[in-house]
Protein backbone atom coordinates (compact mmCIF):
# COMPACT_ATOMS: atom_id res chain seq x y z
CA UNK A 1 0.00 0.00 0.00
CA UNK A 2 0.94 3.62 -0.46
CA UNK A 3 -0.68 6.27 1.72
CA UNK A 4 -3.12 3.65 2.95
CA UNK A 5 -4.28 2.72 -0.57
CA UNK A 6 -3.66 -0.52 -2.43
CA UNK A 7 -1.75 -0.44 -5.71
CA UNK A 8 -2.15 -2.74 -8.72
CA UNK A 9 0.69 -4.87 -7.37
CA UNK A 10 -1.65 -6.16 -4.68
CA UNK A 11 -4.62 -7.21 -6.81
CA UNK A 12 -4.76 -10.84 -8.10
CA UNK A 13 -6.63 -9.83 -11.26
CA UNK A 14 -6.11 -12.84 -13.57
CA UNK A 15 -9.49 -14.15 -14.61
CA UNK A 16 -11.22 -11.46 -12.53
CA UNK A 17 -13.57 -8.69 -13.63
CA UNK A 18 -12.19 -5.25 -12.77
CA UNK A 19 -14.23 -2.05 -12.89
CA UNK A 20 -11.74 0.68 -13.71
CA UNK A 21 -12.75 4.33 -13.45
CA UNK A 22 -10.65 6.54 -15.71
CA UNK A 23 -10.76 10.23 -16.58
CA UNK A 24 -10.61 10.58 -20.35
CA UNK A 25 -12.63 13.80 -20.49
CA UNK A 26 -11.37 15.78 -23.51
CA UNK A 27 -12.54 18.69 -25.69
CA UNK A 28 -14.88 17.41 -28.42
CA UNK A 29 -15.33 18.55 -32.01
CA UNK A 30 -19.05 17.91 -32.38
CA UNK A 31 -18.94 18.57 -36.09
CA UNK A 32 -16.65 15.62 -36.77
CA UNK A 33 -17.40 13.55 -33.67
CA UNK A 34 -13.70 13.48 -32.79
CA UNK A 35 -11.58 14.53 -29.82
CA UNK A 36 -9.43 17.65 -29.97
CA UNK A 37 -6.87 16.18 -27.57
CA UNK A 38 -5.93 12.69 -26.36
CA UNK A 39 -3.58 13.58 -23.48
CA UNK A 40 -5.75 12.24 -20.68
CA UNK A 41 -6.56 9.09 -22.63
CA UNK A 42 -2.88 8.39 -23.22
CA UNK A 43 -2.13 8.94 -19.53
CA UNK A 44 -4.40 6.09 -18.38
CA UNK A 45 -3.20 3.58 -21.00
CA UNK A 46 -0.47 2.05 -18.74
CA UNK A 47 -3.07 0.99 -16.16
CA UNK A 48 -5.43 -0.44 -18.76
CA UNK A 49 -2.62 -2.27 -20.53
CA UNK A 50 -1.31 -3.74 -17.27
CA UNK A 51 -4.71 -5.01 -16.20
CA UNK A 52 -5.35 -6.51 -19.63
CA UNK A 53 -1.95 -8.16 -19.90
CA UNK A 54 -2.37 -9.66 -16.44
CA UNK A 55 -5.51 -11.37 -17.67
CA UNK A 56 -8.21 -9.19 -16.14
CA UNK A 57 -11.57 -8.59 -17.75
CA UNK A 58 -11.42 -4.80 -17.83
CA UNK A 59 -14.56 -2.67 -17.70
CA UNK A 60 -13.86 1.04 -18.14
CA UNK A 61 -16.13 3.70 -16.65
CA UNK A 62 -15.62 7.28 -17.76
CA UNK A 63 -17.38 10.61 -18.16
CA UNK A 64 -17.27 13.08 -21.03
CA UNK A 65 -18.30 16.65 -20.31
CA UNK A 66 -20.67 17.96 -17.69
CA UNK A 67 -24.34 18.68 -17.39
CA UNK A 68 -23.26 22.17 -16.31
CA UNK A 69 -20.83 22.72 -19.23
CA UNK A 70 -23.05 21.03 -21.76
CA UNK A 71 -20.88 21.85 -24.78
CA UNK A 72 -18.66 18.83 -24.07
CA UNK A 73 -21.42 16.48 -22.89
CA UNK A 74 -20.95 13.61 -25.31
CA UNK A 75 -20.73 9.87 -25.84
CA UNK A 76 -17.50 7.97 -25.10
CA UNK A 77 -17.55 6.22 -28.47
CA UNK A 78 -14.65 8.23 -29.97
CA UNK A 79 -12.61 7.49 -26.85
CA UNK A 80 -12.84 3.75 -27.56
CA UNK A 81 -11.30 4.28 -31.00
CA UNK A 82 -8.42 6.29 -29.54
CA UNK A 83 -7.84 3.72 -26.79
CA UNK A 84 -7.82 0.90 -29.34
CA UNK A 85 -5.12 2.68 -31.34
CA UNK A 86 -3.00 3.48 -28.27
CA UNK A 87 -3.30 -0.02 -26.79
CA UNK A 88 -2.79 -1.78 -30.08
CA UNK A 89 -5.82 -3.97 -29.45
CA UNK A 90 -9.57 -3.65 -29.71
CA UNK A 91 -11.40 -1.79 -26.98
CA UNK A 92 -15.05 -2.72 -27.26
CA UNK A 93 -17.65 -0.02 -26.70
CA UNK A 94 -21.34 -0.19 -25.89
CA UNK A 95 -23.92 2.59 -25.82
CA UNK A 96 -25.13 1.65 -22.37
CA UNK A 97 -23.86 2.32 -18.85
CA UNK A 98 -25.53 -0.07 -16.43
CA UNK A 99 -28.58 -1.40 -18.25
CA UNK A 100 -29.18 -4.97 -19.49
CA UNK A 101 -27.01 -4.56 -22.59
CA UNK A 102 -24.01 -3.29 -20.59
CA UNK A 103 -24.37 -6.04 -17.99
CA UNK A 104 -24.58 -8.74 -20.65
CA UNK A 105 -21.50 -7.36 -22.41
CA UNK A 106 -19.60 -7.53 -19.12
CA UNK A 107 -20.63 -11.15 -18.56
CA UNK A 108 -19.36 -12.08 -22.02
CA UNK A 109 -15.84 -10.68 -21.53
CA UNK A 110 -12.86 -13.00 -21.84
CA UNK A 111 -9.59 -12.67 -19.93
CA UNK A 112 -7.68 -9.65 -21.23
CA UNK A 113 -10.69 -8.06 -22.93
CA UNK A 114 -11.33 -4.33 -22.50
CA UNK A 115 -14.82 -2.83 -22.62
CA UNK A 116 -15.61 0.89 -22.42
CA UNK A 117 -19.11 1.77 -21.23
CA UNK A 118 -20.85 4.91 -22.42
CA UNK A 119 -20.67 8.24 -20.57
CA UNK A 120 -21.49 7.56 -16.91
CA UNK A 121 -23.02 11.02 -16.68
CA UNK A 122 -25.86 9.83 -18.86
CA UNK A 123 -26.99 8.30 -15.54
CA UNK A 124 -28.64 11.04 -13.45
CA UNK A 125 -26.90 10.15 -10.19
CA UNK A 126 -23.51 10.82 -11.85
CA UNK A 127 -24.35 14.35 -12.87
CA UNK A 128 -22.80 17.37 -11.23
CA UNK A 129 -26.14 18.88 -10.25
CA UNK A 130 -27.12 15.61 -8.55
CA UNK A 131 -23.85 15.63 -6.61
CA UNK A 132 -24.14 19.26 -5.50
CA UNK A 133 -27.80 19.11 -4.52
CA UNK A 134 -28.11 15.75 -2.75
CA UNK A 135 -24.61 15.33 -1.29
CA UNK A 136 -24.92 11.58 -0.78
CA UNK A 137 -22.60 9.89 1.69
CA UNK A 138 -20.34 7.19 0.34
CA UNK A 139 -22.55 4.59 1.96
CA UNK A 140 -25.56 6.07 0.17
CA UNK A 141 -23.65 6.13 -3.12
CA UNK A 142 -23.10 2.38 -2.75
CA UNK A 143 -26.88 1.96 -2.98
CA UNK A 144 -27.31 3.93 -6.20
CA UNK A 145 -28.42 2.30 -9.43
CA UNK A 146 -24.96 2.37 -11.02
CA UNK A 147 -23.23 0.61 -8.15
CA UNK A 148 -26.00 -1.88 -7.40
CA UNK A 149 -26.19 -2.95 -11.06
CA UNK A 150 -22.47 -3.23 -11.82
CA UNK A 151 -20.75 -4.15 -8.54
CA UNK A 152 -22.22 -7.70 -8.39
CA UNK A 153 -20.56 -8.41 -11.76
CA UNK A 154 -17.09 -7.38 -10.59
CA UNK A 155 -14.36 -8.68 -8.32
CA UNK A 156 -12.31 -5.52 -7.90
CA UNK A 157 -12.53 -1.76 -8.40
CA UNK A 158 -9.61 0.37 -9.60
CA UNK A 159 -9.62 4.16 -9.76
CA UNK A 160 -7.17 5.80 -12.12
CA UNK A 161 -8.99 9.13 -12.29
CA UNK A 162 -6.95 11.47 -10.10
CA UNK A 163 -8.16 14.37 -12.24
CA UNK A 164 -11.67 13.70 -10.88
CA UNK A 165 -10.62 12.85 -7.32
CA UNK A 166 -12.28 15.99 -5.96
CA UNK A 167 -15.68 14.82 -7.19
CA UNK A 168 -18.06 12.89 -4.93
CA UNK A 169 -20.01 10.63 -7.28
CA UNK A 170 -20.96 6.92 -7.26
CA UNK A 171 -18.56 5.88 -10.03
CA UNK A 172 -15.75 7.47 -8.03
CA UNK A 173 -16.66 6.87 -4.39
CA UNK A 174 -19.47 4.30 -4.27
CA UNK A 175 -17.83 1.12 -5.57
CA UNK A 176 -15.11 1.24 -2.88
CA UNK A 177 -17.76 0.62 -0.25
CA UNK A 178 -18.54 -2.85 -1.62
CA UNK A 179 -15.53 -3.96 -3.70
CA UNK A 180 -11.86 -4.45 -2.77
CA UNK A 181 -10.18 -1.44 -4.36
CA UNK A 182 -6.87 -0.03 -5.53
CA UNK A 183 -5.49 3.00 -7.32
CA UNK A 184 -4.22 2.72 -10.88
CA UNK A 185 -0.72 3.66 -12.00
CA UNK A 186 -1.64 7.20 -13.09
CA UNK A 187 -3.48 7.88 -9.83
CA UNK A 188 -0.55 6.45 -7.87
CA UNK A 189 1.98 8.59 -9.72
CA UNK A 190 0.01 11.82 -9.45
CA UNK A 191 -1.01 11.37 -5.83
CA UNK A 192 2.51 10.50 -4.73
CA UNK A 193 4.02 13.36 -6.72
CA UNK A 194 1.79 16.08 -5.28
CA UNK A 195 2.07 14.51 -1.81
CA UNK A 196 5.82 14.95 -2.09
CA UNK A 197 5.38 18.63 -2.90
CA UNK A 198 3.15 19.04 0.16
CA UNK A 199 5.16 17.00 2.64
CA UNK A 200 8.84 17.47 1.89
CA UNK A 201 9.69 19.66 -1.12
CA UNK A 202 13.31 20.31 -2.02
CA UNK A 203 14.08 23.94 -1.25
CA UNK A 204 13.80 26.67 -2.25
CA UNK A 205 10.19 25.80 -3.09
CA UNK A 206 8.52 28.30 -5.42
CA UNK A 207 4.84 28.44 -6.32
CA UNK A 208 3.79 30.25 -9.50
CA UNK A 209 0.13 31.25 -9.24
CA UNK A 210 -1.61 33.10 -12.04
CA UNK A 211 -4.59 32.73 -14.30
CA UNK A 212 -8.17 33.60 -13.47
CA UNK A 213 -9.34 30.88 -11.04
CA UNK A 214 -9.19 33.18 -8.09
CA UNK A 215 -10.93 31.17 -5.38
CA UNK A 216 -8.67 28.19 -5.96
CA UNK A 217 -5.53 30.29 -5.96
CA UNK A 218 -6.33 32.10 -2.73
CA UNK A 219 -7.32 28.93 -0.91
CA UNK A 220 -4.14 27.19 -2.01
CA UNK A 221 -2.03 30.21 -1.13
CA UNK A 222 -3.30 30.28 2.43
CA UNK A 223 -2.47 26.59 2.88
CA UNK A 224 1.03 26.51 1.40
CA UNK A 225 2.04 29.68 3.23
CA UNK A 226 0.59 28.81 6.64
CA UNK A 227 2.10 25.31 6.48
CA UNK A 228 5.43 26.74 5.34
CA UNK A 229 5.41 24.64 2.17
CA UNK A 230 6.11 27.54 -0.20
CA UNK A 231 9.17 29.70 0.32
CA UNK A 232 8.07 32.16 -2.36
CA UNK A 233 4.92 32.74 -4.39
CA UNK A 234 5.22 34.46 -7.77
CA UNK A 235 1.92 36.03 -8.74
CA UNK A 236 0.57 36.83 -12.18
CA UNK A 237 -2.66 37.18 -14.09
CA UNK A 238 -5.81 38.08 -12.19
CA UNK A 239 -4.27 36.85 -8.94
CA UNK A 240 -1.59 39.54 -9.14
CA UNK A 241 -4.05 42.21 -10.25
CA UNK A 242 -6.22 41.65 -7.18
CA UNK A 243 -3.23 41.95 -4.86
CA UNK A 244 -2.02 45.12 -6.57
CA UNK A 245 -5.42 46.84 -6.46
CA UNK A 246 -5.92 45.73 -2.85
CA UNK A 247 -2.64 47.48 -1.98
CA UNK A 248 -3.77 50.70 -3.64
CA UNK A 249 -1.91 50.37 -6.95
CA UNK A 250 -3.55 51.87 -10.03
CA UNK A 251 -3.32 49.33 -12.83
CA UNK A 252 -5.99 50.65 -15.17
CA UNK A 253 -9.75 50.97 -15.07
CA UNK A 254 -10.08 47.94 -17.33
CA UNK A 255 -8.51 45.69 -14.70
CA UNK A 256 -10.76 46.99 -11.93
CA UNK A 257 -13.86 46.77 -14.12
CA UNK A 258 -13.13 43.13 -15.00
CA UNK A 259 -12.74 42.20 -11.33
CA UNK A 260 -16.00 43.95 -10.45
CA UNK A 261 -17.84 42.35 -13.36
CA UNK A 262 -16.59 38.91 -12.28
CA UNK A 263 -17.73 39.52 -8.67
CA UNK A 264 -14.19 39.10 -7.36
CA UNK A 265 -14.05 42.25 -5.25
CA UNK A 266 -14.48 40.12 -2.10
CA UNK A 267 -10.92 38.91 -2.62
CA UNK A 268 -9.46 42.34 -2.01
CA UNK A 269 -9.79 41.87 1.73
CA UNK A 270 -8.38 38.36 1.55
CA UNK A 271 -5.42 39.69 -0.42
CA UNK A 272 -4.77 42.37 2.18
CA UNK A 273 -4.85 39.81 4.98
CA UNK A 274 -2.53 37.42 3.17
CA UNK A 275 -0.08 40.17 2.29
CA UNK A 276 -0.09 41.48 5.84
CA UNK A 277 0.77 38.03 7.16
CA UNK A 278 3.11 36.75 4.45
CA UNK A 279 4.11 39.77 2.38
CA UNK A 280 7.80 38.87 2.39
CA UNK A 281 6.98 35.62 0.57
CA UNK A 282 4.47 36.98 -1.96
CA UNK A 283 6.10 38.59 -4.99
CA UNK A 284 3.96 40.99 -7.00
CA UNK A 285 4.68 42.35 -10.49
CA UNK A 286 6.84 45.46 -10.68
CA UNK A 287 5.62 46.29 -14.17
CA UNK A 288 2.64 45.33 -16.30
CA UNK A 289 1.70 45.30 -19.96
CA UNK A 290 -1.42 46.40 -21.80
CA UNK A 291 -2.43 46.27 -25.44
CA UNK A 292 -4.03 49.08 -27.46
CA UNK A 293 -4.75 48.80 -31.18
CA UNK A 294 -2.75 45.61 -31.28
CA UNK A 295 0.38 47.25 -29.83
CA UNK A 296 1.95 46.19 -26.53
CA UNK A 297 3.04 48.79 -24.01
CA UNK A 298 4.55 48.45 -20.52
CA UNK A 299 4.91 50.60 -17.43
CA UNK A 300 5.69 50.32 -13.74
CA UNK A 301 2.76 49.34 -11.57
CA UNK A 302 1.11 52.54 -10.43
CA UNK A 303 1.98 54.24 -13.70
CA UNK A 304 -0.49 52.39 -15.93
CA UNK A 305 -2.75 54.72 -17.96
CA UNK A 306 -6.19 54.87 -16.33
CA UNK A 307 -8.10 53.83 -19.45
CA UNK A 308 -6.42 50.44 -20.04
CA UNK A 309 -6.35 46.99 -18.47
CA UNK A 310 -3.32 44.87 -17.59
CA UNK A 311 -3.00 41.68 -19.67
CA UNK A 312 0.53 40.49 -18.84
CA UNK A 313 3.50 41.07 -16.57
CA UNK A 314 6.25 43.28 -17.94
CA UNK A 315 9.83 42.47 -18.93
CA UNK A 316 11.32 43.46 -15.56
CA UNK A 317 8.92 41.23 -13.65
CA UNK A 318 9.41 38.33 -16.05
CA UNK A 319 13.18 38.59 -15.55
CA UNK A 320 12.90 38.65 -11.76
CA UNK A 321 10.51 35.69 -11.78
CA UNK A 322 12.73 33.77 -14.16
CA UNK A 323 15.69 34.15 -11.79
CA UNK A 324 13.61 32.79 -8.89
CA UNK A 325 12.55 29.77 -10.92
CA UNK A 326 16.09 29.00 -12.07
CA UNK A 327 17.32 29.13 -8.46
CA UNK A 328 14.53 26.91 -7.12
CA UNK A 329 14.73 23.20 -6.29
CA UNK A 330 10.95 22.69 -6.49
CA UNK A 331 8.54 24.71 -8.64
CA UNK A 332 4.78 24.25 -8.68
CA UNK A 333 2.82 26.10 -11.39
CA UNK A 334 -0.87 26.79 -11.75
CA UNK A 335 -1.96 29.54 -14.10
CA UNK A 336 -0.32 31.76 -16.73
CA UNK A 337 0.99 35.30 -16.29
CA UNK A 338 -1.57 36.81 -18.63
CA UNK A 339 -3.46 36.40 -21.88
CA UNK A 340 -0.90 34.04 -23.39
CA UNK A 341 -3.20 33.05 -26.26
CA UNK A 342 -2.32 36.31 -28.06
CA UNK A 343 1.18 37.15 -29.24
CA UNK A 344 1.03 40.71 -27.94
CA UNK A 345 0.35 39.56 -24.37
CA UNK A 346 2.20 36.24 -24.11
CA UNK A 347 5.70 37.47 -23.20
CA UNK A 348 5.50 36.91 -19.44
CA UNK A 349 4.04 33.44 -19.71
CA UNK A 350 6.42 32.41 -22.49
CA UNK A 351 9.45 33.64 -20.57
CA UNK A 352 8.47 31.87 -17.36
CA UNK A 353 7.62 28.63 -19.17
CA UNK A 354 11.06 28.67 -20.76
CA UNK A 355 12.53 29.10 -17.27
CA UNK A 356 10.56 26.06 -16.14
CA UNK A 357 12.16 24.09 -18.95
CA UNK A 358 15.65 25.40 -18.14
CA UNK A 359 15.68 25.03 -14.35
CA UNK A 360 17.45 22.11 -12.68
CA UNK A 361 14.70 22.02 -10.04
CA UNK A 362 11.78 19.60 -10.04
CA UNK A 363 8.80 21.20 -11.78
CA UNK A 364 5.16 20.24 -11.23
CA UNK A 365 2.50 21.82 -13.40
CA UNK A 366 -1.28 21.52 -13.36
CA UNK A 367 -4.45 23.17 -14.61
CA UNK A 368 -5.94 23.41 -18.07
CA UNK A 369 -4.45 26.76 -19.08
CA UNK A 370 -1.03 25.79 -17.75
CA UNK A 371 -1.06 22.60 -19.79
CA UNK A 372 -2.26 24.47 -22.88
CA UNK A 373 0.61 26.96 -22.53
CA UNK A 374 3.10 24.10 -22.14
CA UNK A 375 1.83 22.50 -25.34
CA UNK A 376 1.82 25.81 -27.18
CA UNK A 377 5.50 26.38 -26.45
CA UNK A 378 6.50 22.78 -27.16
CA UNK A 379 7.85 22.20 -23.64
CA UNK A 380 5.84 19.16 -22.56
CA UNK A 381 8.90 16.91 -22.45
CA UNK A 382 10.89 19.42 -20.38
CA UNK A 383 8.52 19.73 -17.42
CA UNK A 384 9.20 17.40 -14.49
CA UNK A 385 5.62 16.35 -14.01
CA UNK A 386 2.39 17.49 -15.65
CA UNK A 387 -0.65 16.62 -13.55
CA UNK A 388 -3.83 15.73 -15.43
CA UNK A 389 -5.92 17.00 -12.54
CA UNK A 390 -6.93 20.65 -12.33
CA UNK A 391 -9.64 20.84 -9.68
CA UNK A 392 -8.34 17.78 -7.82
CA UNK A 393 -4.82 19.17 -7.74
CA UNK A 394 -5.96 22.53 -6.41
CA UNK A 395 -8.15 20.95 -3.72
CA UNK A 396 -5.32 18.69 -2.62
CA UNK A 397 -2.84 21.56 -2.41
CA UNK A 398 -5.46 23.53 -0.49
CA UNK A 399 -5.25 20.96 2.28
CA UNK A 400 -8.52 19.12 1.60
CA UNK A 401 -8.89 15.36 1.86
CA UNK A 402 -10.13 14.34 -1.56
CA UNK A 403 -13.36 12.27 -1.54
CA UNK A 404 -11.90 9.62 -3.81
CA UNK A 405 -8.81 9.24 -1.62
CA UNK A 406 -11.02 8.68 1.41
CA UNK A 407 -13.11 6.15 -0.50
CA UNK A 408 -10.07 4.27 -1.80
CA UNK A 409 -8.67 3.97 1.69
CA UNK A 410 -11.91 2.31 2.75
CA UNK A 411 -11.92 0.02 -0.28
CA UNK A 412 -8.34 -0.95 0.48
CA UNK A 413 -9.46 -2.43 3.81
CA UNK A 414 -11.91 -4.86 2.20
CA UNK A 415 -10.57 -8.44 1.92
CA UNK A 416 -9.39 -9.59 -1.50
CA UNK A 417 -11.07 -12.98 -1.16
Amino acid sequence: MRFGIRTLDELPVRGKTVLCRVDVNQPVDRGTGTLKSVNRIAACVPTIRELSEKGAKVVLLAHQGSDIEYKNFYTTRPHAKVLSALLGREVRWIDDVCGPAARQAIRELNDGDVLLLDNVRFVAEEQTLFELKLRLTHEQQAKTLLVEKLAPLADFYVCDAFAAAHRDQPSLCGFEQVLPSAMGRLFEKEYCTVSGVMEDPARPCVFVLGGAKIADAFQMMETVLSRKIADTILTGGLVANIFLIARGEKIGAGSEAFIEKSNYTEFYEKARALYAAYGEKILLPKDLAWVENGERSEAKTGEIPPSVGAVDVGHETAGLYRDRILAAKTVFVNGPMGVFEQESSEYGTKELWQALADTDGFTVLGGGDSITATEKYGLTDRIGYICTGGGALIRFLSGEELPVVRALRHGSTLPLE
